[in-house]
């Protein structure tokens, strides 16, 4: 039995969407599992109003496939698809520090300033969920910052995906450490305006998360 999902100010749908798909990206829903509406409705205490909806986005974000005459089932992400994943993110990521760095306010910047003080700060504690907190909002400014809204969403999507189907299997302070450190390099290219530095940083940055992670595989 799952938790029912939590109320808040979106639709039921969307929530019960977003509940789905982290569940299936973790693994929790095995792929190639069936998925009716009736059994939704007792895993996540919904009505069946919002489940329609929910398979409908699920579908066409491509973590379930309809077959006709059998159902819905769930489609997990391989290792390799993973791995795509965040070759394709290191791309766009880059692009998006080079637009970011040639856009962003100065006030902008010091948001940025002040969430790598807030990141060391809680490295220092070794709080890991307030770092890795923090880890998401640094990209999201940046994303937010290039002031192109189909490539925020491309990241977010990719962000959402990568954060949930691949997670750390430990967090040393070592671990955190070297996050911190590769986001202080990017943030220091923005200081300087240096968008050619800032896409070094952020692939040095892309390539070693993609180390890290994809070491869960083994």
């Amino acid at each position: 039995m799952y938790k029912k999902i939590e109320e808040n100010n979106q639709p039921l749908s969307t929530t019960l969407f977003e509940a789905l798909q982290k569940d299936i990206l973790s693994g929790t829903i095995k792929s190639g599992e069936k998925l009716t509406e009736q059994r939704i409705c007792e895993r996540y205490d919904v009505s069946r109003t919002p489940v329609r909806e929910a398979l409908r986005q699920l579908e066409a974000d491509g973590l379930i496939e309809n077959i006709p005459h059998r159902g819905a089932f769930a489609i997990g992400l391989s290792k390799r698809d993973i791995s795509d994943l965040f070759d394709l993110r290191a791309q766009f990521e880059m692009k998006a520090v080079e637009w970011a760095i040639q856009r962003m306010s100065e006030e902008d910047i010091d948001k940025l300033k002040e969430n790598v003080e807030i990141m060391e700060f809680y490295t220092l504690r070794g709080d890991i969920a307030m770092v890795l907190d923090f880890n998401s909002k640094f990209h999201n400014i940046i994303y937010q910052g290039t002031e192109n809204r189909m490539l925020y969403q491309t990241l977010h999507t990719y962000q959402t995906y990568l954060k949930h189907s691949a997670p750390p299997k430990s967090i040393s302070g070592d671990y955190l450490r070297t996050i911190l450190a590769e986001h202080q390099a990017i943030f220091n290219a923005f200081e300087g305006r240096n968008y050619i530095e800032g896409r070094e940083a952020m692939l040095k940055h892309m390539e070693q998360s993609k180390l890290r992670r994809m070491s869960n595989f083994f």
